[in-house]
C-alpha cells in the first residue's frame, strides 16, 4: 500500500476503535445546474398543499421526537 492508502486504513481503524462505523449515502448533487431550480420547485409545491392541520400535526410530531428522553 502507499503512504496515502495507510494513512486512511489506520485513520478508520482508529475510528471504528472509537464505536463509529463508516457508511456512504447517494445524495443529490448540488453543484449540478437545475438543482436550485428543483429545490425552489419542490419548496413552492410544499407550500401550495400545505393547510393549518397538516402543519399542526407536523409541527406536533417534530416536537414530540424532539423532546423524546427515549432516543439512546
Amino acid at each position: 500500500m502507499n503512504k496515502i492508502a495507510d494513512h486512511v486504513k489506520k485513520h478508520r481503524q482508529q475510528l471504528r476503535m472509537s464505536g463509529l462505523r463508516l457508511i456512504q449515502i447517494w445524495v443529490p448533487d448540488t453543484r449540478l445546474p437545475h438543482f436550485k431550480e428543483e429545490c425552489r420547485r419542490q419548496s413552492h409545491l410544499a407550500m401550495a398543499t400545505q393547510d393549518k392541520e397538516t402543519d399542526t400535526l407536523l409541527e406536533n410530531a417534530i416536537n414530540e421526537l424532539a423532546d423524546s428522553a427515549d432516543w439512546e
